[in-house]
């Protein structure tokens, strides 16, 4: 009987296979952003309207960070974690721009795509977190305050 990564703390083994399981399915995501990336630069729209060109660079810039840390996924998916902020408003930016750039079926479909690959990588990196060392913080740092001096010169 097998039991429930939820249940029970993952051994070692486990934790690295559920998270290169996540890394897959995340890879194969970013395929699907690929192609939206290839359709907006491709598209006709593009040189009325250049701001669609913010959402293939998103891409872009996630997609080629990820893709070099495909065989450390600890490191996979904190690149992921900074990615996504601007992954997503890039995403929201599109959905706007888009329309105004054109109401076609081709652009409709296309916001639908981005969102849905921005909400499903956030899942797999909300999955992937409970594998994933925690983000350090860094040390709070407290800097001296400057007292005033009881012998220096008062505007008195």
């Amino acid at each position: 009987m097998t039991e429930d990564v939820g249940d029970n703390p993952a051994t070692e083994t486990d934790q690295a296979s559920a998270l290169r399981r996540l890394l897959e399915r995340s890879q194969k995501v970013m395929a699907h952003a690929w192609m939206i990336r290839t359709f907006v630069k491709h598209c006709d729209e593009v040189d009325d309207y250049p701001e669609l060109n913010e959402m293939a660079r998103s891409i872009f810039d996630t997609f080629r960070a990820l893709e070099v840390q495909v065989d450390d996924p600890v490191r996979y998916f904190g690149i992921l974690r900074k990615k996504l902020g601007k992954l997503r408003a890039a995403t929201e930016q599109f959905a706007t721009d888009a329309w105004h750039a054109s109401t076609h079926t081709n652009f409709q479909q296309a916001v639908i795509s981005v969102r849905f690959v921005a909400e499903q990588l956030e899942e797999l990196l909300r999955q992937a977190q409970q594998f994933l060392p925690a983000p350090m913080t860094p040390p709070r740092v407290i800097l001296p305050t400057k007292t005033p001096r009881e012998d220096a010169p008062s505007d008195d």
